[in-house]
């Protein structure tokens, strides 16, 4: 499981001495304890990977916008150490599919559900995000069945 290997992950950083990656790592373990607390009250996904994976999306998602701004910000010291986080965070994620095969599945998805125009996308991006989580960029998925439904 994605967290067992956060935690080894982590184990093995602290001992070799790896502040930086400790520390990433460590982010990682606490958006996913807050995660955790949040789902004491609604319903928990039947996969724990697939709530790792979210997190990890959502985690990367936010150090790629910090990227951009401190960048066009002209600070590149914050912007280094956002990259080295997301490429720890990364580390974990699973492969994303290439542009081709994502709208290749996603026609699949389309075809499967019956989606003829736009009123039909929640449907289809729900299932997307349920088997695809962590795979494929939502918002590019989004845009790819936008193109698909129209």
């Amino acid at each position: 499981m994605l967290r067992d290997d956060i935690k080894a992950a982590t184990l093995a950083s602290m001992k070799a001495g790896d502040s930086a990656r400790t520390g990433a790592l460590r982010l990682i373990s606490a958006a996913l304890k807050n995660r955790d607390i949040e789902l004491r009250t609604g319903t928990a996904p039947a996969d724990d990977d697939v709530l790792v994976a979210e997190v990890l999306a959502k985690m990367a998602k936010q150090r790629r916008e910090s990227i951009e701004m401190y960048v066009a910000g002209n600070r590149h010291e914050l912007a280094d150490a956002e990259r080295a986080e997301l490429a720890v965070i990364e580390s974990f994620m699973p492969a994303q599919m290439a542009p081709g095969e994502a709208q290749a599945k996603i026609r699949e998805i389309v075809a499967e559900v019956g989606a003829t125009s736009v009123k039909d996308m929640g449907k289809v991006m729900a299932l997307v995000k349920e088997r695809f989580a962590g795979q494929i960029d939502m918002s590019q998925a989004s845009a790819m069945v936008k193109t698909a439904l129209s």
